[in-house]
């Protein structure tokens, strides 16, 4: 069991499908001795008016603020948001960061151009998943190479939903030329790679990326790694930290990192 709980990816019910206030979540983390917690609501830029993210956005990061202030000393509380697809709109993403004073941005990509989320979508095959996967590994080299967030989450996010869905099972390793390619992005602009459990809790069963994956990014020069459950319930923080850790470990990285006012600061993996 390692002793340093921290969590830099949770999401509280001002995300769309989050359950649990950041107040609730707070008092669960205090109790289960974790040190550290970073609030990432969703904020989906290719929708953000349309589905309302403008209000979402506005609400989590005052109601993070609020738990920040009530767990002084006991919870180092994070206010983070989880910018998705942000670079589609770059311009709308330079004015929802510049408004809001946060410790961590993670960046994602959960939807194609002019598609829906993958969790959504149906009719998996064989042949559109392949190509499903070039056009989102190829949003991920794009949105490293933009470079306006601190963590790059679940680099393997549609695998899940291609398996849930379709039991279609996709590796990185057969795409490990667009995979370096992201990496060596990741490295160029010091971005962090976050080791996310969500797909421990899911059909898939695996780390995203796997530890193949995190110990590329070490050969390559990665610093900076982040450990996320990506909770939707207050009783998943910090879910999978063990098997994170000890992917980090393995892949040759002896600290993970945290980000506060979004600065890297490094602490050893115990």
């Amino acid at each position: 069991m390692y002793q340093k709980l921290v969590d830099m990816h949770v999401h509280t019910d001002n995300s769309p499908d989050g359950h649990h206030s950041a107040m609730f979540i707070c008092e669960k983390a205090e109790l289960m001795g974790v040190r550290a917690l970073a609030f990432t609501d969703h904020c989906e830029v290719d929708v953000y008016l349309k589905e309302n993210y403008d209000r979402m956005v506005r609400q989590s990061f005052f109601e993070i603020s609020k738990a920040q202030s009530a767990f002084r000393g006991k919870v180092l509380v994070l206010r983070g948001i989880e910018l998705a697809q942000g670079h589609y709109d770059k311009h709308l993403s330079q004015n929802i960061l510049s408004a809001y004073d946060y410790d961590v941005v993670i960046g994602s990509v959960h939807a194609l151009r002019h598609m829906t989320d993958f969790c959504h979508l149906d009719g998996y095959t064989e042949e559109n998943v392949r190509e499903y996967t070039l056009k989102y590994l190829r949003e991920l080299y794009n949105m490293a190479k933009w470079g306006n967030f601190d963590i790059m989450a679940h680099m393997t996010y549609p695998f899940r939903y291609f398996y849930q869905k379709a039991g279609i099972d996709i590796r990185l390793s057969d795409y490990s030329e667009q995979v370096d390619e992201i990496l060596e992005m990741l490295v160029k602009n010091d971005k962090a790679l976050e080791v996310n459990t969500a797909g421990l809790r899911m059909e898939v069963g695996r780390l995203s990326p796997e530890i193949d994956t995190v110990r590329r990014f070490k050969q390559l020069g990665g610093k900076y790694i982040t450990f996320g459950s990506d909770a939707h319930f207050a009783e998943d923080i910090t879910a999978g930290i063990d098997e994170a850790y000890g992917a980090m470990l393995e892949a040759g990285f002896k600290e993970f990192t945290v980000f506060q006012k979004r600065t890297p600061i490094l602490m050893p993996i115990e």
